[in-house]
């Protein structure tokens, strides 16, 4: 799924758009995607002058962001007039820092979902080294 792709469903824009391209989807199971983190973001500014790390809670977004990818494209989801959330998180684990030059790899697997909401693992890792873990939970409602 490329950037265009990833616009049609996801309703986020720069600087908030944490996802570049998806390369594998198992509509209802798992997705793999990726964010390429460059010096040119928006929030290196800031965080931190002479010392650029990518903030957790961005971090966390681009998981969260995947699996709404991942949500949004299961065939029996009807996304019209739909917004996935973010509701929940528990197990936040951040393991190692982001700098610019990193593609942020983002993993996202189904552990369960019942009517709109959704539980699910998500993983982001550098160079196959983990750097952060979440359980996310999303739901969907309408816009």
């Amino acid at each position: 799924m490329n950037i265009a792709q990833i616009q049609e469903i996801l309703p986020h824009r720069y600087p908030f758009l944490l996802v570049d391209r998806v390369v594998e989807l198992e509509e209802g199971v798992r997705i793999k995607a990726y964010k390429n983190v460059t010096m040119n973001e928006a929030f290196f500014q800031g965080h931190f002058p002479g010392h650029p790390v990518m903030p957790g809670v961005l971090i966390i977004e681009a998981m969260a962001q995947a699996v709404a990818l991942l949500a949004a494209r299961t065939n029996d989801i009807e996304m019209a007039g739909k917004v996935i959330y973010l509701a929940g998180l528990d197990g936040v684990r951040f393991r190692r820092p982001v700098v610019p030059g990193d593609r942020l790899d983002l993993e996202g697997t189904v552990v369960k979902r019942k009517g709109p909401l959704w539980k699910l693992q998500g993983i982001a890792s550098v160079d196959g080294e983990r750097v952060a873990e979440a359980e996310l939970m999303a739901t969907l409602a309408n816009r």
